[in-house]
């Protein structure tokens, strides 16, 4: 399906790009060559768990073609998305897929969302290195993570009370890890984060947290690991096996927690943010992807 967004015919001459309408080259930014499809300026906007994946595939593209500006910032899924349906940006960055209400408001608003999906992820759950604890399920974590256990010792760890730490409700990692663990994928659930947990704006911030306190624990996705935190073996149940978040184990399915990391713009792309697009997706950009300990979407063969 893919393949054919990306390398339809653009039709010669075409005014307008479909895309964000902020510009007049079909680049979806404002080009200072309209002759060139590298050319001019690009806005990309959204997920924290996308970001530094976002920046390397900019950085890298800038270099091939210095004529073109990229900015790329955070602020989570749901800001990026917002930002798409009210044309102040040209691509999305998205650790979620679109909802049926942005959708329809996207629609009122003359923006058509198109969904691409670039790159996988493995959400992990992290804990502090001296933390004992090293497994859990995802009946466990759904029963720390709404409230319903509240010292470790009652998953095997110390005798203290679990610090819970989760991303905004703006994040798409937050509705992820909601959706898939405290709610089972069960779309009838009402399952919630406990109250007192701690919200935090970014996955870093998450991190930084997490390598203080040796009572927290808290998600993010596996990009972000390091040596300041200890990642959680999960399993499905108590008779699965328990299975780290590890790029082998996103490919080959037996990690619980994986997603696709997806990229959305308005309608279908062309000039600038279909070169960037084409680039995140050809043999140097899906690299990146695997750089930035991400897993890539294409198998060898596939891509450019």
């Amino acid at each position: 399906m893919y393949k054919k967004i990306f390398f339809m015919a653009i039709v010669f001459g075409m005014a307008l790009y479909a895309g964000c309408g902020r510009g007049s080259d079909n680049s979806g930014g404002f080009a200072s060559n309209p002759g060139s499809a590298f050319s001019g300026s690009l806005q990309v906007k959204g997920s924290d768990t996308m970001v530094n994946l976002g920046q390397a595939w900019a950085e890298a593209f800038m270099k091939k073609h210095p004529e073109a500006g990229i900015a790329v910032t955070g602020g989570g899924s749901g800001t990026g998305i917002s930002s798409l349906i009210s044309n102040t940006c040209d691509i999305c960055m998205s650790s979620r897929n679109i909802k049926e209400k942005e959708i329809s408001l996207a629609n009122q608003k003359g923006v058509s969302p198109q969904e691409i999906k670039v790159a996988m992820d493995g959400l992990a759950v992290i804990v502090h290195p001296k933390n004992p604890v090293t497994n859990l399920t995802i009946d466990q974590l759904a029963g720390i993570f709404t409230g319903r256990i509240t010292n470790w010792k009652d998953v095997g760890g110390n005798n203290a009370a679990i610090v819970v730490l989760s991303r905004e409700v703006n994040s798409g990692t937050h509705v992820y890890f909601k959706e898939h663990v405290l709610r089972k994928g069960d779309p009838n659930s009402k399952e919630e984060f406990e109250p007192g947990a701690l919200l935090l704006s970014s996955s870093q911030a998450i991190a930084d947290e997490i390598a203080g306190n040796q009572n927290a624990i808290g998600y993010y996705g596996m990009g972000y690991i390091s040596e300041k935190q200890k990642p959680v073996h999960v399993s499905k149940d108590e008779k699965s096996e328990y299975v780290a978040p590890a790029i082998e184990n996103v490919i080959n399915g037996k990690y619980p927690i994986s997603r696709p990391l997806l990229l959305y713009v308005n309608g279908q792309p062309g000039g600038l943010v279909k070169e960037f697009i084409d680039f995140a997706l050809s043999k140097e950009g899906q690299d990146i992807v695997l750089k930035t300990d991400f897993v890539p979407v294409l198998p060898n063969e596939e891509k450019k």
